[in-house]
């Protein structure tokens, strides 16, 4: 959190500590992002001016083919149709509302700017994908690599995302289901997105994705 100038190895403890409730409660954290936040697999990605931070955040995405409702976990991947990459861009900056901090978190202002999520190449159809909860996450910053897990270690796995996110909303075909990003954004390297920064996504059996940072002229 903003503010917080405790030790790294503290607040890792913590943040592990935090997780590992999540995972005993069996209680995912879901919010929603709007649709005029996708761009292209290859379009450049502009950083607004007002954003600080700019983080990235790749990430399985599960596509909705069959509306679903208050569906088990045992029902959940029968409404997928299939998979794709997705790069949830953050403003690590504007997470936290620091003049209303009853409220909480603004996912509006630090997740949504337009082309703040990179989407692609492909939807791959769940029929083509064995087992969705063993695919390699990958992700470089000019050429280096930051991410690099299994969605195997995902505290909850795809069936119980998007079981979990069908209790309340009732998710519709073309609807997107992002699953979480795994451990190397840019808070935890101390490095954050820049103007002409590229970076490279990919997902096992997913292709790749490459986009581009463009500050946006003032």
């Amino acid at each position: 959190a903003p503010g917080d100038d405790r030790p790294e190895q503290e607040r890792r403890a913590e943040a592990a500590e935090i997780m590992d409730r999540r995972a005993a409660e069996d209680l995912p954290y879901v919010f929603i992002g709007l649709p005029s936040a996708i761009t292209g697999p290859y379009d450049d990605v502009v950083l607004p001016a007002w954003v600080e931070k700019p983080d990235w955040e790749l990430e399985l995405a599960v596509v909705i083919g069959r509306a679903a409702h208050q569906v088990s976990v045992e029902e959940a991947l029968d409404h997928v149709a299939g998979y794709t990459i997705a790069n949830d861009l953050t403003d690590r900056a504007t997470v936290f509302r620091r003049d209303m901090p009853q409220i909480g978190t603004d996912w509006l202002r630090s997740k949504n700017a337009p082309g703040f999520t990179p989407l692609g190449p492909w939807i791959v159809p769940a029929s083509s994908i064995t087992d969705p909860d063993d695919l390699r996450v990958t992700l470089k910053l000019n050429g280096e690599t930051m991410q690099d897990e299994s969605t195997r270690d995902m505290i909850f796995d795809v069936a119980r995302v998007v079981a979990y996110a069908s209790q309340s909303a009732r998710l519709l075909p073309g609807d997107l289901v992002l699953t979480g990003s795994p451990a190397g954004n840019g808070m935890h390297w101390g490095r954050l997105l820049r103007d002409g920064d590229v970076m490279d996504g990919s997902v096992t059996g997913l292709g790749a994705q490459r986009t581009r940072c463009v500050t946006e002229a003032s």
